[in-house]
């Protein structure tokens, strides 16, 4: 095991991809035991929770930021009706999430999207993503769909991302601190 302790800055790269055409492909099946449950109008702590339990090995840490220095931007971003948070629901608790952002005009962002730890590496986060996909390019008017990812998240990331029809159109090196201790070998 080669921990990073919390405290370390660290480098990475976040890719920004975009598709640019509707795929020919349609979403498969989730698993029986799978719902996807619609919030609406949902409270910040909700959006959070699925942000921390999808994200906290990916040092997702931006929105906890945002709570702290600007939660009036936080609500009105979770809240905006263009935005929409779908969570995948099983065996009573929530295994994943997918958000998506309809802002601006022609474009869907996947904002959002993974599983929490107990559910990465069951076979169905593919289709879960396909799921996404399909449904941002089912609202009319879409031209294109936006996604990034950086080298904190999960290693198979932007290689999933690539097969499913996104390219990459630009990429930016950053620094961070490290909140949480990082332990690679959970994504071997």
């Amino acid at each position: 095991m080669s921990l990073i302790p919390a405290g370390t800055e660290v480098s990475y790269t976040i890719t920004y991809l975009q598709m640019d055409a509707r795929p020919d492909w349609s979403a498969p099946r989730l698993p029986e035991h799978i719902r996807l449950e619609r919030a609406i109008d949902p409270p910040v702590w909700y959006f959070l929770t699925l942000y921390d339990a999808v994200g906290r090995d990916y040092e997702w840490q931006d929105r906890f930021d945002e709570a702290e220095t600007d939660p009036a931007a936080l609500q009105a971003f979770v809240r905006d009706p263009e935005v929409v948070i779908w969570t995948a629901m099983g065996h009573g608790w929530p295994q994943g999430f997918f958000m998506l952002d309809w802002r601006q005009e022609g474009v869907c962002d996947l904002a959002y999207f993974g599983l929490v730890p107990q559910a990465v590496g069951q076979g169905w986060g593919k289709a879960l993503l396909q799921t996404a996909i399909t449904t941002g390019w089912a609202r009319e008017g879409v031209a294109r769909m936006t996604v990034n990812t950086c080298t904190l998240d999960h290693p198979r990331a932007l290689t999933m991302y690539q097969k499913l029809g996104f390219r990459p159109v630009a990429r930016e090196e950053r620094r961070r601190v490290l909140v949480h201790d990082r332990d690679p070998s959970l994504f071997s």
